[in-house]
């Protein structure tokens, strides 16, 4: 008698399938959420380092005007810039002379982030400048 029993083999590939399908689509998930991940980072990124950018171009602009520096400059005196909290701060490095002329020299630095220490959105910048008026 020949034996012939092969019942329940085609459910074998199935469930086979089927859990391979799960894990690969587990895996685009996966793979989705870290792209979307770094692509915010990025934009994240790029903005707090203008809002530092627009921070230093404002100490520079006061220090050329006044020709001194300045109190540190923090949100709690002038508004955010597009969410990201900006602090500017300036030190007066050296003074020279050149003819009858007497310049200063001012090293500024500008600090900037976005989100809290610790979550994933958290992003921080530093620019520093040394100019003279």
């Amino acid at each position: 008698m020949p034996l012939n029993n092969q019942n329940g083999f085609t459910i074998v590939q199935a469930i086979f399938i089927v859990v391979v399908l799960a894990l690969m689509g587990t895996y685009m998930m996966t793979l989705s959420s870290v792209q979307q991940s770094t692509t915010t980072q990025a934009y994240l990124q790029a903005q707090v380092y203008q809002a530092a950018r627009s921070g230093l171009e404002w100490g520079i602009k006061h220090v050329v005007d006044n020709k001194t520096c300045f109190a540190t400059w923090s949100p709690g005196s002038a508004p955010n810039i597009d969410g990201c909290r900006v602090t500017v701060s300036c030190v007066k490095v050296d003074s020279y002379s050149e003819g009858s002329s007497v310049y200063g020299v001012y090293n500024l630095a500008a600090f900037a982030t976005y989100g809290s220490t610790g979550t994933p959105e958290f992003v921080s910048r530093k620019l520093e400048v040394t100019i003279h008026d």
